[in-house]
């Protein structure tokens, strides 16, 4: 066992962000060592992958974010499967899960999220899973196979994400969402609503504003019992219902936290020599607030910044748009920024039921902020454009208002 290391640059965390970060770094400063810290024993991944793993898409080896044999080598990069316990800010120094410690000039912390376990009796039976890391999509994967009964608790990104891959395993799906709709950090009520009923149309039972109670082992299956006095058997439950920042660690080291890490717009931590990115940093966003925005673009993007500044450059985040695109038994959705709207500010929305085709726009005086999409995938990179320019619509404004449909127009009239 190590019983010490040091580098110039330490990353504590192997996702997008890391490696995003450890890319940057050995470009800008291709004499520093570096560390990267792994929590787990594989190979740097995506776990936005993971639900194709499930559905045998892609096998263990295509969520890996290199592939080749010597990248990391090549990088200059030594990779220590072991996750951070403590840090000592004072000393420079991190207290590592297998007892080692390790120094650092500069430190990254993208130690990104964990899921959320609800307080509910029986989520510790076999047969209970997260789907987080590659192990879980492993042990699913067994379970999760044609007629078998499985309950899915949550409906929300990562839950639709994970739904997707079960259902088209040919599981006897059951989602269970305590909201009153699927995807309620995404969609409004009319989109979440329609969400639900093209799920029941392909046979996937979707119990909105229900919550699972407990979880018990029965005769060969288990009994999941839910809060309408209902109850599920099944082979499976696989829990989906919200994630959280890996900060525990940070406990008593004096940098800020909030739902993440707080940095400045330098993505620097109350500490000059530690920086955060990704699911765990709470930064600038499009709105020009502040919070945890835990997509993969932002994580990426959040890594290279950081490790820009950690390399002595001056580069500011600006703030990602929030950005979310779903394909759930085959529909497609999506909303893009401030897409409940501002205080003020007009509103406009077309619904087609019927076809399960669903637009609405969110307008800040005459700028786009955000916008829902359901069944529609023409003109995402323009409707992305305009939110993200903040571009002036003038005229074009109402006649959106009157037409949503004439975006491509909008774009074009307003852009040249």
């Amino acid at each position: 066992r190590i019983s010490s290391v040091q580098a110039d640059y330490v990353i504590a965390g192997a996702g997008p962000a890391a490696v995003s970060a450890v890319q940057t770094i050995a470009k800008n400063d291709p004499d520093g060592s570096i560390i990267m810290l792994s929590a787990e024993q594989h190979p740097p991944y995506s776990r936005m992958a993971i639900p194709y793993v499930l559905t045998g898409l892609i096998d263990e080896e295509g969520t890996h974010l290199r592939h080749e044999a010597d990248a990391w080598d090549r990088l200059g990069v030594k990779i220590q499967h072991a996750a951070v316990s403590s840090i000592d800010p004072a000393a420079k120094s991190l207290t590592l899960g297998d007892g080692s410690s390790c120094k650092y000039g500069k430190l990254l912390i993208a130690t990104g999220a964990s899921p959320v376990k609800p307080p509910v009796d029986g989520l510790d039976l076999p047969n209970v899973h997260h789907c987080w890391t590659l192990d879980d999509a492993k042990a699913i994967a067994e379970r999760a196979t044609e007629g078998s009964k499985v309950v899915l608790m949550g409906a929300g990104f990562i839950g639709c994400i994970i739904l997707e891959a079960l259902a088209s395993q040919g599981a006897e799906l059951t989602v269970v969402e305590a909201e009153d709709r699927m995807v309620p950090r995404m969609m409004d009520e009319t989109a979440g609503n329609m969400l639900k009923s093209w799920c029941q149309e392909k046979g996937i039972n979707v119990l909105t504003s229900t919550r699972v109670t407990a979880v018990s082992q029965g005769s060969g299956q288990l009994d999941v019992a839910l809060d309408n006095g209902d109850a599920l058997a099944a082979d499976l439950v696989v829990v989906a219902t919200g994630v959280k920042a890996n900060i525990g660690f940070l406990e008593g080291s004096g940098i800020a936290t909030g739902a993440g890490i707080k940095v400045n717009e330098y993505l620097c931590t109350t500490d000059s020599n530690i920086f955060a990115a990704g699911d765990c940093a709470e930064a600038r966003d499009f709105s020009g607030g502040w919070s945890v925005q835990a997509i993969q673009p932002t994580a990426t993007e959040h890594g290279h910044i950081a490790a820009l500044n950690m390399t002595g450059s001056k580069a500011a985040f600006r703030g990602s748009l929030n950005m979310n695109v779903l394909d759930t038994a085959g529909l497609i959705s999506a909303s893009f920024g401030i897409w409940q709207g501002v205080e003020g500010g007009d509103n406009v929305q077309v619904v087609d039921s019927e076809h399960y085709r669903y637009t609405r726009l969110a307008f800040d005086g005459d700028v786009l902020v955000g916008a829902v999409l359901l069944g529609r995938t023409s003109n995402i990179g323009v409707l992305r454009g305009l939110i993200q320019s903040k571009t002036r619509l003038g005229i074009w404004k109402d006649r959106l208002m009157q037409d949503p449909n004439q975006l491509m127009e909008a774009y074009l009239a307003s852009t040249f």
